[in-house]
């Protein structure tokens, strides 16, 4: 490879940075003046460091025997990098780990599944953080669909919400620039930022006679993904945002209160509700049905693998009713549809995201991570949630009308359906 001096210098800058914060590293522990409180921002400053920094190996090396099922001439690859080393006018803007990540995120987007990404250090630990259900932005999760940037949510009480996003709003535009073949991480990317500052999206929905520009201030995002209501009408109403690290502690929390005070009925709300954890979602569901499988795994040789109720069913003897729409995503498809098929709720809302992958994280020695899709998921009764999606038992739509007149005609809905279920087993008692 061809370096110019500059180049050269850049690099041995960075290169002596780099050795001199591993030097500072070590003179704090020696001396233990308090390196464990500075511990988050070494790593950070040493993470950005460590990205972006190094050699790239491997070059023109051979393919191991067997790892090219078909004739690939990987000379190819390195014949671009260097032709884009030698020509590319701004040279001083070349960073050789950028390209390197790069063409992983190429790679792995070549299959063609937004689920299934790359991501480097940086983004792997803000998906991390994502999980842990803390970060800053505007507090929306977002999906490609129909090759889309749609969003998929907005969360409750969130800048995204309090600015007037929607579930369901096709993003055409980040700050002016388009969304066309954008990934999802880019888009997390680039409506991501620092508390305080703008971020301008230009969405199109259904019932708009043109594009329309939001812009939302960003805002720490801090999720507590369950809230509970005991309605005066004795109707105790579970909302669940998020299936996250949290959500299991708080909902058996909230399953013990509704033992307790005994309501008529429950309300489940999974609306805008995009997903998380699976061991999360079959405990969820557990508490409705007893026994029998909760969600089956079906990977690409056609194997199966079942996932099996934990036998409590605490709630099994309270008539429920679920609420989804187009933001109930993944997890939240998983408990509506397995309460579905066992008749153990009824659904009301629209017709949920289809989100009906499995994903799992694969992390590596550099903080990068790969999340791949493995399998997709099945309802107890074979419904192909990524097909189909889960369809309710009672449509009903939350129109802009009744988002701006602050009505919700699902949750009325919802609350009719428990109060008539109420008087007929009423009137049999009476019989």
């Amino acid at each position: 490879m061809l370096f110019n001096k500059k180049r050269k210098r850049n690099i041995l800058k960075t290169i002596t940075k780099f050795i001199a914060l591993l030097l500072l590293v070590g003179l704090s522990f020696s001396a233990g003046m308090g390196f464990a409180q500075k511990n988050e921002v070494v790593k950070e400053l040493a993470q950005k460091e460590v990205v972006y920094v190094g050699k790239v190996l491997g070059k023109y090396s051979q393919a191991p025997n067997g790892k090219l099922s078909q004739d690939v001439d990987f000379n190819l690859f390195w014949e671009v990098w260097d032709d884009l080393e030698k020509k590319y006018v701004d040279k001083d803007k070349i960073n050789e780990k950028k390209m390197f990540y790069g063409a992983i995120k190429g790679l792995v987007a070549s299959v063609g599944d937004p689920y299934t990404v790359f991501m480097d250090p940086r983004v792997s630990k803000e998906f991390e953080d994502d999980l842990a259900g803390t970060f800053e932005g505007i507090g929306a999760k977002i999906g490609i669909k129909n090759d889309i940037l749609t969003i998929i949510a907005p969360l409750s009480g969130m800048p995204a919400e309090k600015a007037g996003l929607m579930a369901g709003d096709k993003v055409l535009a980040i700050d002016g620039e388009s969304t066309t073949g954008i990934t999802i991480d880019e888009a997390v990317n680039k409506i991501r930022g620092p508390k305080g500052t703008q971020v301008t999206l230009t969405i199109y929905r259904e019932n708009l006679d043109k594009t329309k520009d939001i812009t939302i201030t960003r805002g720490t995002i801090k999720i507590s993904s369950v809230y509970t209501n005991l309605r005066d009408d004795n109707i105790f109403v579970v909302k669940i945002t998020n299936f996250n690290t949290d959500t299991e502690e708080l909902f058996n929390k909230a399953v013990r209160e509704i033992v307790d005070t005994n309501p008529k009925g429950i309300i489940l709300d999974l609306r805008n509700n995009p997903g998380g954890f699976l061991d999360t979602a079959i405990e969820v569901a557990s508490e409705w049905i007893e026994d029998g499988v909760i969600v089956t795994e079906e990977f690409g040789d056609g194997k199966k693998n079942e996932y099996l109720a934990r036998g409590r069913a605490r709630l099994k003897h309270f008539p429920t009713v679920i609420l989804v729409n187009e933001g109930s995503a993944s997890a939240s498809e998983i408990v509506a549809g397995a309460l579905q098929d066992y008749e153990k709720a009824i659904i009301v809302g629209k017709k949920t995201f289809g989100k009906g992958s499995v994903q799992i994280l694969d992390g590596f020695n550099d903080g990068s991570s790969l999340k791949i899709t493995i399998a997709k998921w099945l309802t107890p009764k074979g419904n192909c949630i990524s097909e189909k999606g889960i369809t309710p038992d009672v449509e009903v739509d939350l129109t802009l009308d009744d988002f701006n007149a602050d009505k919700d005609p699902q949750l009325d809905k919802a609350v009719e359906i428990l109060n008539s279920k109420t008087q007929k087993e009423n009137q049999l008692k009476k019989q």
